[in-house]
C-alpha cells in the first residue's frame, strides 16, 4: 500500500505536470501566432511529454491501489515581450518541476519507499534531459535569435523535433 503522504505529492505532481502542458500549449500558441512555427512545434511536443508524464504517475497511483483525484488546472499567466523569454520561462518551470520531484523521492526516501524511488529514478534522469534541452534552447537563441536568418534555420531546426513517447515500464 501507498504512503498516504506520497500519493498525496504524487496528485500533486500529476496536477503540475499538466499545468506543465498547458504552460507549453501556451508558449506554442505564442510563437504560432508569430509564425515561428518551429519553436510552436517543439512546444507542442513538449507539451505532450508533460501530459504523458502526467499520465505516468496516474498509472502509478493506479497500480499501487492509490486514487487518482485530479484537481483544477491553473490556466498560465504569461505574456511575452519578444522570443527569447518564453525559454527563460521554460527553463525555470522545469527547474521548478526537478525541485518537486526531488521533494517527492526525499519523503519516498524517509519512508524508506523504495519503490517509488525506483519509479521515480526515470524522471530524476528525465528532468536532468528537460533542463539540459530548455537550456541549450536558451542559449541557441541567444546565438542565433538576434539575426533574422539565424532565427530562421533555429526555427527550421526545432521543427524537425519528432514525438516519442516515453519508455517507462512500471
Amino acid at each position: 500500500m501507498l504512503n498516504k503522504e506520497i500519493a498525496a505529492k504524487i496528485t500533486e505532481q500529476i496536477n503540475y505536470e499538466l499545468y506543465s502542458a498547458y504552460l507549453y500549449l501556451d508558449i506554442s500558441n505564442y510563437y504560432a501566432d508569430n509564425n515561428l512555427n518551429g519553436f510552436a512545434n517543439w512546444f507542442k511536443i513538449q507539451a505532450q511529454e508533460e501530459r504523458d508524464h502526467a499520465l505516468l504517475f496516474m498509472d502509478y497511483l493506479l497500480n499501487n491501489s492509490a486514487k487518482v483525484v485530479l484537481k483544477d488546472i491553473k490556466a498560465p499567466d504569461s505574456s511575452y515581450s519578444d522570443f527569447r523569454q518564453p525559454t527563460i520561462a521554460a527553463f525555470e518551470h522545469e527547474l521548478k518541476v526537478t525541485e518537486r520531484i526531488h521533494d517527492i523521492y526525499g519523503a519516498a526516501y524517509e519512508l524508506k519507499d523504495f519503490r517509488t524511488m525506483q519509479f521515480l529514478d526515470w524522471f530524476v534522469k528525465e528532468q536532468n534531459e528537460e533542463e539540459k534541452n530548455a537550456e541549450e534552447n536558451i542559449k541557441k537563441y541567444d546565438l542565433f535569435g538576434g539575426d533574422p536568418k539565424g532565427l530562421y534555420l533555429l526555427d527550421s531546426e526545432l521543427a524537425a523535433r519528432i514525438y516519442s513517447a516515453p519508455s517507462l515500464v512500471l
